[in-house]
């Protein structure tokens, strides 16, 4: 551990999808010293890096943070569970593996708000330059990144007839979701490599370990940020029962994630006055927007019984299919193991008048009862649809002055008219995928919703009583210029009104993309570092 006195370039808080970029990239030319900070352990679970292991990480007390939102109105009252990623790699060493960019018009968007620098063409360079895409560089991708994007490999009928079936929609084959245009039916890529699971921690971190001027602590939890005349100075962090503060001679980064940022920013005094002063926290700067702006995918489970035996469900129901998949993963790095959950997706429009994807399916060739808990005794598969671009906006805000209290995370699901009819529209999509030629000789009957729910009030009840979320909380210390009232950060990602302090994480973004967030944010970390280094900022 760093000395008492000790102090470094750059403090990194959070060794999570940003924070284990922002390490490698900082000290990479050896100029600076950086410090990386993780309040969980190292990443040596062995769950962690085989991909079915989300199954074992979803629930771990160890890491995974293991949140629940506060009850939720629009979902009769639930507390929704919320994992998180505490460990080095945060998220992206226990998340679905799926690797999304998100829409050209999201990034645009972005830049038309006023944050400079951001629209689809200025940040597709960097999309490329962290990837690893094993089918080879191209226009949309590249192929000597650390971050690695892998075929599924093999073909499943299942998958093979979802593609078919959208097709008599008139969805359109994709094998690239992230090539030309998102929209379309096909299988996903993984981040993995060689059927392992590529973490930032393992594509980034792994790999600058051995630099003399990278140093990383685990089980270090920040807890406050230290500031001195509108300047951060520093961190204070507990590890092993011990208050340990460190320096920062050139900036703070805070990279902790969308919960976790905000609730440091708060704990140190910057945030809305009413919130800090209702608890007794001197306001060191006001900030009406930390904590605001929390958006979140919800996703609603379509499961459907198999009338065939070539399910997950049906491989993990004897110890023969649990003996083959072993083998297959052991000796050849492939079957289920290699895969995780989800092998296809869609992304297609679901509400009349829609110009682009509103929805997004992740397809998986087996079925529970909630994502990450055991597989149904029985064979199925499911069709969760999340809306890509809810409208609804939530809240992260602190409840004491306890740093190892989680906050009040209050995303108020379906709180508008339009994210109701998207989810009930998204439903009604997948029974109609359920129902095509190509999907119909796999079909016994439908368990989720279940035949009986048919009203578009009845399928949103299923949705209050059953939805859930598909792990990306994003926008809480949102980007915007300065003339925006509730912007946190600036389009350089640094904190509005303060030196030396940045955050980088899925909290910056305005508006969350339409679709998966981990890959984004490595993207968004590998942009900011090379400003940082550049002198941009």
């Amino acid at each position: 551990m760093p000395p008492a006195t000790a102090s470094f370039d750059y403090v990194v808080v959070g060794a999570g999808s940003a924070g284990c970029v922002l390490a490698n990239r900082l000290s990479e030319d050896g100029r600076y010293t950086v410090l990386l900070l993780e309040a969980g352990p190292r990443d040596t679970y062995p769950w962690i890096h085989i991909p079915i292991g989300y199954a074992k990480t979803m629930f771990h007390p160890v890491v995974n943070w293991g949140f629940y939102t506060e009850p939720e109105p629009a979902m009769n009252g639930r507390k929704v569970y919320w994992p998180r990623g505490r460990t080095l790699g945060g998220s992206s060493a226990i998340n679905g593996l799926i690797s999304i960019r998100g829409q050209r018009e999201d990034y645009d968007a972005w830049a038309a708000a006023g944050n400079t620098g951001w629209s689809y063409a200025d940040v597709l360079p960097w999309f490329k330059r962290l990837e690893h895409n094993v089918r080879g560089a191209s226009e949309w991708h590249g192929a000597d990144g650390p971050l690695w994007a892998s075929d599924i490999g093999a073909a499943h009928p299942l998958i093979e007839a979802m593609i078919a079936g959208a097709g008599e929609l008139g969805i359109p084959a994709n094998d690239d979701f992230n090539g030309a245009a998102q929209e379309g039916a096909g299988y996903y890529q993984l981040t993995t490599r060689n059927g392992r699971r590529c973490s930032t921690a393992v594509a980034y971190l792994k790999p600058a370990r051995a630099r003399r001027n990278l140093h990383v602590e685990t089980n270090a939890h920040a807890t406050r940020i230290v500031l001195e005349n509108r300047r951060a100075t520093g961190v204070v962090y507990r590890q092993g029962g011990t208050e340990r503060t460190v320096g920062a001679n050139r900036e703070v980064i805070l990279s902790a994630g969308a919960l976790q940022s905000p609730q440091l920013l708060q704990l140190s005094g910057i945030g809305p006055p009413p919130l800090l002063l209702s608890l007794g926290i001197p306001v060191q700067h006001a900030l009406e927007g930390v904590g605001e702006n929390l958006q979140d995918h919800l996703q609603a489970r379509a499961i459907f019984r198999c009338t065939q035996p070539i399910t997950t469900n049906d491989a993990l129901r004897t110890l023969g299919g649990k003996l083959a998949m072993g083998i297959d993963y052991v000796f050849r790095r492939r079957g289920p193991m290699a895969i995780g959950i989800n092998q296809g997706g869609i992304f297609a429009r679901a509400m009349p008048g829609a110009t682009r994807p509103d929805v997004q399916f992740h397809f998986a060739t087996l079925s529970s009862d909630m994502a990450g808990s055991p597989v149904h005794t029985f064979s199925a598969f499911t069709m969760s649809v999340c809306q890509l671009r809810p409208t609804s906006r939530g809240t992260v805000r602190i409840k004491s002055t306890n740093p190892l209290e989680p906050p009040a995370m209050q995303p108020h699901y379906l709180s508008t008219p339009e994210d109701r009819a998207t989810i009930v529209a998204g439903i009604r999509l997948a029974r109609a995928l359920a129902a095509t030629h190509a999907l119909q000789p796999y079909v016994e009957s439908e368990y989720r919703p279940g035949p009986q729910v048919n009203s578009d009030d009845e399928l949103l009840e299923f949705v209050k009583n059953t939805g859930g979320t598909i792990f990306h909380p994003s926008g809480t210390t949102r980007m915007g210029p300065a003339r925006d009232p509730r912007a946190v950060v600036d389009p350089e990602l640094r904190v509005h009104g303060l030196e030396r302090l940045r955050v980088i994480d899925c909290g910056i973004m305005p508006t969350l993309v339409s679709g998966n967030t981990n890959v984004p944010v490595v993207m968004i970390a590998e942009k900011a570092a090379a400003a940082i280094l550049a002198g941009d900022g």
